[in-house]
């Protein structure tokens, strides 16, 4: 279970520098096909921030195509410590208002680009490690194999998702856009080390205030670039009428035609109750996301259909890939 305290730093397990703790705002514009990413990872052992700011709607294969990337690997932590209530050098500050419920974000480059959001939790966090919540780690204490659970190496020891209301503007060079959509955002504690050593799948679906999925699959990089590629489920959740339903079984699979950027994802989940859902998503945006130097995030907002009433929606995928897995694919030395 996440507490109002989960909202403020953790106390690190670890003297490591590669302690870490992490903000994820996502959002996008659909009329635009913009995605927008607004990040930070604080290694408060070290004292410094990896901010991100990204603003992209178009397929790029290098993030100064997009229409804007600001990536700031050394800042200053701002002293005292305080994650629910900090600004950066970057031009980035959030407030967290009420615990793990409501978020105040802004950001202003000073030269043309700024944001401004209010982050409205739509239902509780989700606490991929809480057996109340997670059918996935129910099943895996019930066969007394907690320990094989899912939490990215120790990077997600501590970990939620939660969806939300984003409601706000964004200013790009003299054009304004309005901010207005659900979708979801992520809170990460533990030790990050500079060289992944895992794949993930983070994606989610917004259909409306009352109907979303969210999901963390793991894939198989090694099958090579555009290829199909089948999902795993680790952890997950529908959100129906303010109401979480963790997810306990699915099937799916990414259809990548650019790389390891996905074209299309298909997947049928189930949740507690036993209710399925099929759903597609087709991408309209590609972009890559180096959340730090360590990963490579195969970014892209996908437009989803949701089973025979064809609803539409939207949400991301982040496909993350180790660079040093990436770089030995890429010259022909898969695995397989």
């Amino acid at each position: 279970m996440i507490h109002d305290h989960d909202a403020d730093f953790h106390t690190p397990t670890s003297d490591s520098p590669t302690w870490a703790e992490t903000n994820y705002f996502g959002f996008y514009i659909p009329e635009a096909n913009m995605n927008v990413g607004v990040y930070a990872l604080f290694r408060p052992n070290v004292g410094v921030v990896i901010s991100t700011i990204s603003i992209n709607s178009k397929f790029v294969e290098a993030p100064w195509q997009a229409e804007y990337w600001d990536a700031q690997h050394h800042l200053a932590i701002p002293k005292p410590y305080n994650l629910r209530d900090y600004s950066l050098a970057n031009g980035l500050s959030v407030t967290s208002v009420v615990p793990n419920k409501v978020w105040d974000v802004s950001y202003d480059n000073g030269d043309g680009v700024s944001l401004s959001f209010r982050y409205t939790a739509l239902a509780d966090a989700f606490d991929i490690h809480d057996p109340e919540q997670d059918p996935m780690v129910a099943a895996a204490l019930a066969n007394a194999s907690a320990d094989d659970t899912f939490a990215w190496g120790e990077a997600y020891a501590g970990h939620f998702d939660q969806t939300g209301k984003f409601e706000g503007e964004l200013h790009l060079r003299g054009k304004k856009y309005v901010i207005d959509c659900v979708s979801t955002m992520d809170h990460s504690w533990g030790l990050r080390t500079e060289h992944q050593g895992h794949t993930m799948s983070w994606l989610h679906a917004h259909f409306s205030d009352d109907f979303a999925i969210h999901g963390i699959f793991d894939f198989d990089p090694e099958l090579g670039l555009d290829a199909v590629t089948p999902l795993a489920l680790e952890h997950g959740y529908v959100l129906e009428n303010g109401q979480l339903y963790g997810l306990s079984h699915a099937e799916g699979r990414s259809i990548r035609n650019r790389g390891f950027y996905p074209h299309a994802i298909e997947l049928e989940v189930t949740d507690s109750r036993g209710k399925s859902h099929r759903l597609t998503g087709l991408g309209r945006t590609a972009f890559p996301w180096q959340a730090g130097p360590g990963t490579v995030g195969y970014n892209v907002l996908l437009e989803w259909q949701y089973g025979g009433d064809k609803a539409s929606g939207w949400g991301e995928t982040m496909d993350f890939i180790g660079p040093q897995d990436v770089t030995r694919i890429y010259s022909g030395h898969a695995r397989r």
